[in-house]
């Protein structure tokens, strides 16, 4: 693929201590009555299972979204301000369902990607592809609340690119997917490896190259980063 230059933005973590003392019978209380946040990658796990030594296949559900989508480089500052547009409706989005009870992780970077012509260079910078960036959210989240969400952000004065932002729905069904180590420009041995696995089992490869992304790129080195490739089989 082309040089994605993702910015992924992950939570720091936190070191809290742990005191043996017996809580309180009102704390106690509290704790049972409070609602666990929700982590869409524990609870749909076998959705994202992929091997860095071979591809496997796996049966992805229906998702929802907030996306955003392109038609850039890479390394286009439209795309840097979509990615920025991105993140800021979900964490304001996740951030309103929090103070109403209902907190969720907010997911990584995913990605859907076609090149803009068959006879396109994937491994050029400035190669143009159509892109559709996304979060996964739970599918809770209803377009108006979405819509809500953006007015409120367009109110306090954010920056008009989160206009567009949407909900979107995707269902993929079975896909083969395997976990590639190493720069976006390098994957496409990856995908040669996962197309022959389609192949063997008789299936096709359909609809769009799917990319999730672990690594943050601003923290880990190029050789290093790892990205869930997926494509839906037909």
């Amino acid at each position: 693929m082309a040089t994605k230059s993702t910015t992924t933005r992950t939570k720091p973590s936190t070191k809290s201590t742990t005191t043996k003392t017996k809580p309180s019978t009102q704390s106690r209380r509290s704790t049972r009555g409070a609602t666990a946040k929700l982590d869409l990658y524990a609870k749909h796990k076998n959705e994202y299972l992929a091997s860095a030594k071979k591809p496997s296949m796996v049966r992805v559900g229906p998702a929802r979204y907030l996306s955003v989508a392109g038609r850039t480089p890479p390394n286009s500052e439209e795309f840097h301000r979509a990615i920025g547009a991105l993140y800021t409706v979900a964490f304001t989005l996740k951030m309103s369902r929090k103070a109403a009870g209902q907190d969720y992780t907010v997911t990584k970077l995913e990605g859907l990607w076609t090149l803009d012509s068959a006879d396109a260079d994937p491994a050029s910078p400035s190669t143009v592809w159509s892109w559709d960036l996304m979060i996964r959210v739970p599918p809770f989240v209803t377009e108006r609340e979405v819509g809500a969400t953006i007015d409120g952000l367009i109110a306090k004065g954010k920056p008009a690119d989160v206009r567009s932002v949407r909900l979107v729905d995707l269902k993929e069904g079975e896909c083969v997917q395997m976990l590639h180590v190493g720069p976006y420009t390098a994957e496409q041995p990856t995908l040669a490896k996962m197309k022959e696995f389609a192949d063997l089992a008789g299936r096709t490869i359909s609809g769009r190259h799917h990319e999730i992304y672990l690594s943050d790129p601003r923290r880990v080195k190029p050789d290093k980063l790892r990205t869930i490739l997926r494509q839906p089989v037909a």
